[in-house]
């Protein structure tokens, strides 16, 4: 899988993956409206309206990157019929080509990582038949639970040519709590990307990449920077550009020599690119998509990282 997200990279020549986290109160309202006419104010209805908002978005940037990455929670507190619009959005940006990333941050031990796997990269054995549950081609996974945790994983991973993503040092404000705590004279985020290192040497594309790959934030560049060094086969997702603060200067520590081995998230930056403006919303997310793409790869080719 991550032969298959590097050549889709170089395809589009973009290194982006575009966050698909809907907000009701965000969805344009004439969606909105709609469906509460044909549902009432339920469940379904906001199901509906969050179906019909991603895949006008989908639609809209498909041709400009290589991936998409629904998180979960956004699809969850609507219940049943939240789950099935996050079901159908994975099936709908898979059948436009792009590789999907599963933001659901799972991590347990045994037979319940098993089943995380299995939900959301694997399939599902009913009775004779091995079902699919959810599109995704990758996952976020914490690894705070250790190999207990990431072997499961781990296993779909090799059968299914899937791929993970690590939390190893993430964007938010007080992740350093935990992260940056020091153990034996290194910080807690350093030793885990050096057992995610060791991992991408157990499984290894041919591109160099290995489709166990880390979730590292824009908003901490320094750090990106020396992860990088860390973790030379793994492809960073990296979280935090634009709404949080992350700038394209800031992730170009997060791309090796090459020019490749990261892909920069944007979320609220794209999909709701038209709040404040005239524009509708499909079309204002292409144009913050093209901005972000030409920003990072100006920052790329001044850096002299530019691999195309």
């Amino acid at each position: 899988m991550s032969d298959r997200l590097i050549k889709a990279i170089k395809e589009k020549k973009s290194p982006i993956v575009v966050g698909l986290d809907p907000r009701l109160e965000s969805i344009p309202k004439e969606i909105l409206e709609r469906h509460f006419e044909l549902y009432g104010e339920t469940f379904e209805a906001a199901a509906e309206s969050i179906l019909a908002f991603n895949m006008g978005i989908i639609d809209a940037i498909s041709d400009l990157v290589p991936a998409v990455k629904p998180q979960i929670a956004f699809y969850e507190q609507y219940g049943v019929e939240g789950m099935m619009a996050y079901k159908k959005t994975c099936e709908y940006a898979k059948s436009k080509g792009l590789v999907v990333v599963a933001d659901v941050k799972r991590g347990d031990i045994g037979s319940t990582s098993k089943a995380y796997a299995i939900a959301h990269l694997g399939r599902t054995k009913v009775g004779s038949q091995y079902l699919t549950a959810f599109e995704a081609d990758f996952a976020t996974v914490n690894p705070y639970l250790g190999d207990d945790c990431m072997k499961e994983f781990m296993d779909e991973v090799r059968e299914l040519e899937k791929g993970l993503f690590i939390l190893v040092k993430t964007s938010n404000k007080t992740s350093g709590q935990i992260q940056d705590l020091e153990v034996e004279g290194e910080k807690v985020y350093s030793k885990v990307a050096k057992i995610v290192s060791t991992w991408n040497d157990q499984i290894c594309g041919e591109s160099g990449y290995s489709p166990i790959g880390a979730v590292v934030g824009a908003t901490y560049p320094s750090e990106l920077e020396a992860l990088r060094k860390l973790m030379p086969k793994a492809i960073f997702l990296v979280p935090g550009y634009g709404a949080q603060g992350g700038t394209a200067s800031d992730v170009v520590g997060a791309f090796n020599e090459d020019g490749l081995g990261a892909i920069v998230n944007s979320s609220r930056g794209i999909i709701f690119a038209y709040e404040g403006t005239e524009a509708h919303f499909a079309e204002a997310a292409r144009a913050a998509t093209i901005q972000m793409r030409d920003e990072i790869n100006n920052a790329l080719e001044k850096s002299g990282k530019i691999y195309w």
